[in-house]
């Protein structure tokens, strides 16, 4: 199937999406449908256990499309919002890992989109920012919300207010991205992570994915609760039997995600 504005190419257990919308990969409603798509198609597949995200040349997503403003006008802005907010949080709360790969600028909807994602690899080079109040606007798909639960309110609200970028080894001091490489290196280095964990039974993937978004929306007391749950349901698997077997055996577990 093909999605306008990105590609989509699967690699064993692993799927590689690329956004290509040139001349900088902006975040328009049509490549927002496409992700949309290629998530619903992503999902079911059953051979997928990790997804990774970049951009296409030397951008990763160099903000919202401004060409598309004008015509917000005639809809609804907040209806906007709220459709982009609704993907992210889609990302966020996906089933399976999608790992950021950002390989170069990365600013306000693109830098929204990488942090819903659940890790974030980015390149030295690589520059993120929210610039959304250099145009008189605020950030509309999420980052207010995001930006500060990552790396905490002061540093949050300092970039938004200011309009600053920062590059990779800035985003890996402040906790926004969880490692930075050379940029010719990130994408590999992107998708062994993917690899690495596409070896883990799918089911516990899921599970602590739940757990771990359960506990940073709803509290530690709520999330402790969710995690209970979870593992009493994950407890009976085929998986957590085979795992526990290889793991006596000293062997590598064989999952069948049962």
């Amino acid at each position: 199937m093909s999605y306008p504005n990105l590609t989509l190419v699967t690699e064993g257990t692993i799927a590689i999406v690329t956004i290509n919308h040139p001349p900088a990969n902006a975040l328009n409603q049509a490549t927002l449908t496409s992700l949309a798509q290629a998530l619903d198609d992503l999902e079911q597949n059953d051979q997928i256990r990790a997804i990774v995200i970049t951009g296409e040349g030397r951008f990763f997503i160099a903000g919202a499309d401004i060409k598309e403003f004008t015509a917000l006008a005639e809809q609804s802005p907040q209806q906007v919002a709220e459709r982009g907010q609704q993907l992210f949080l889609r990302m966020e709360t996906f089933s399976k890992p999608i790992i950021a790969a950002i390989n170069g600028a990365c600013l306000g909807g693109g830098l929204e989109l990488a942090m819903a994602c659940h890790i974030r690899y980015v390149a030295k080079e690589a520059k993120l920012g929210l610039p959304e109040l250099n145009l008189g606007l605020i950030p509309g798909y999420g980052g207010t919300q995001r930006l500060p639960r990552l790396i905490g309110r002061g540093k949050a609200t300092q970039l938004i207010l200011t309009s600053d970028m920062i590059d990779g080894e800035e985003a890996l001091a402040i906790g926004l991205a969880e490692a930075v490489y050379p940029v010719e290196q990130l994408l590999e280095e992107s998708k062994k992570l993917a690899r690495k964990i596409s070896e883990k039974g799918a089911i516990s993937v899921k599970y602590a994915l739940d757990a771990i978004h359960s506990g940073v929306e709803l509290g530690l007391s709520a999330g402790m609760k969710r995690e209970a749950e979870l593992f009493g349901q994950v407890f009976t698997t085929e998986d957590m039997k085979e795992g526990v077997t290889a793991f006596l055996e000293k062997r590598k577990p064989q999952f069948s995600n049962r």
